[in-house]
């Protein structure tokens, strides 16, 4: 990776591309620390108490940004899931999927449907949070007003501009900058997290009366088994299943063309972190819809309505941050089957056997032991299936097991701070990290065969 970006940065145009990528993500970063005008910083800390798991949930994707009441305080979160809703709807809407179908026309009228639904999702989650910060009495007036509620009102406003700002951003970095951009706000924003985690961490072992020697080995245990958890998501992201393929020889003219043995490499994890994060997201979608409802009725003499109470048992029984070995069943078994029902969602939209064994027979490839045509698309789909399946256990262990461990040996070490850190170096976010690392790699690699391609060219 760094040998790819040393070679990169010595072309001046992919050079000049990572400097935008570069500024765009410091607007991002900047932007999730600038605080929004009314907030009482003093009370922040209870009103994300308040807000349980989907609070953590967008603070960690922003990078604390909701934590700091900044302005891009919800962030990429609404865009996240508008894009879930969109593929969904893309197969249940007939227009939608003739679109689909249509090529760049068809994808910029999608986008601009995904757009909209950010919009509306961006207002209800911002009007959710507002009010419940008014609600928990963490907003303080502005100009002398003595009511708060037109200060929730500016501030979900406030925060409804930020989300939209920073789609924008995101399909800026994926015009003109390095990578997708959506994937490295996501990647900035777990970073970001992971850094504030760590030095939270290290503050809290030089208090008075830590032992900081213990405190430092206690931490190199900690990092030695997210090592290992990383280094098996590097190896199970990059392992392939390689398909022998033979092609016929062919003759044209004074030319022999084919007699050639090659592949077709198949992934294991094709479909990388998107089922995690679009089963996360449904998981959570509940809770943003509670938490705007809820938000408007506050609680009076203790009681709260049924709605609340239904928000509080998903927070409790729904929470990745309070699963441990005896943790909820329901989650386990909602996460999973989410988790196996996207992988193969996206393994239906990526890989086409059909088309795959078209092409073959017309340039004449065969598969070795396999007859032409719809025997070698029954055996190419199932393959795809059976690399699915062994994908989405992967992603299931991924998504549960690591995260449980670290929290028990966080809890049992008694690091300072171990919470902070197990949200920050969670397994998903380990995969997020490893996915867009490679795929800029893989970007950047794709653009300097191009400039070198074109200057032979030249």
């Amino acid at each position: 990776m760094l040998q790819t970006l040393k070679t990169a940065v010595k072309n001046k145009e992919i050079r000049n591309k990572l400097l935008l990528t570069l500024a765009l993500l410091f607007a991002f970063r900047l932007g999730s620390w600038i605080p929004v005008p009314g907030i009482n910083m003093e009370m922040m800390g209870y009103a994300m108490a308040r807000g349980g798991t989907l609070f953590e949930l967008l603070s960690a994707i922003g990078g604390q940004a909701l934590q700091n009441g900044a302005l891009l305080a919800i962030g990429i979160a609404p865009y996240i899931n508008a894009s879930i809703i969109t593929q969904l709807l893309t197969i249940a809407i007939p227009k939608l999927e003739l679109w689909s179908r249509q090529g760049e026309e068809g994808r910029k009228k999608i986008e601009k449907v995904t757009r909209w639904l950010c919009l509306f999702l961006a207002a209800a989650q911002a009007f959710g949070i507002a009010f419940s910060w008014h609600n928990s009495g963490t907003l303080i007036p502005i100009f002398a007003s003595e009511s708060t509620v037109w200060v929730a009102i500016i501030v979900a406003f406030i925060m409804i501009a930020g989300a939209m700002f920073t789609m924008w951003l995101g399909e800026r970095i994926t015009e003109i900058g390095i990578g997708n951009g959506m994937s490295l706000l996501i990647f900035v924003g777990i970073v970001a997290s992971a850094g504030l985690a760590i030095w939270g961490t290290a503050v809290a072992m030089t208090r008075p009366g830590a032992d900081i020697t213990l405190g430092v080995w206690q931490m190199l245990m900690f990092f030695a088994f997210v090592i290992v958890i990383f280094f098996l998501i590097v190896f199970i992201d990059g392992a392939e299943r390689r398909i022998p393929v033979q092609y016929a020889k062919q003759v044209k003219g004074n030319k022999v063309y084919g007699g050639q043995s090659t592949h077709i490499p198949i992934k294991v994890n094709a479909n990388g972190v998107l089922p995690i994060i679009f089963a996360t997201a449904l998981v959570t979608f509940p809770m943003i819809i509670t938490q705007f409802i809820s938000s408007f009725q506050p609680v009076v003499d203790g009681q709260e309505t049924g709605l609340q109470r239904f928000a509080g048992w998903w927070q409790t029984n729904m929470s990745p941050n309070q699963i441990n070995w005896h943790g909820s069943v329901i989650y386990f078994t909602l996460m999973g089957l989410l988790i196996l029902g996207f992988s193969y969602f996206y393994a239906q939209i990526q890989f086409k056997p059909d088309e795959v064994a078209r092409n073959l027979q017309q340039h004449g490839g065969t598969i070795t032991g396999i007859r032409p045509g719809k025997p070698t698309e029954d055996y190419l789909r199932k393959i795809n299936k059976r690399l699915t399946l062994f994908g989405a256990i992967f992603l299931m262990f991924v998504a549960i097991v690591p995260s449980i461990i670290m929290s028990e040996v966080a809890r049992a070490m008694e690091i300072p701070g171990g919470e902070g850190l197990v949200n920050a170096f969670s397994a998903t976010g380990m995969l997020i990290v490893v996915s867009v690392a490679l795929e800029i790699r893989t970007q950047l690699e794709s653009q300097m065969m191009m400039k070198h391609y074109k200057g032979f060219l030249k």
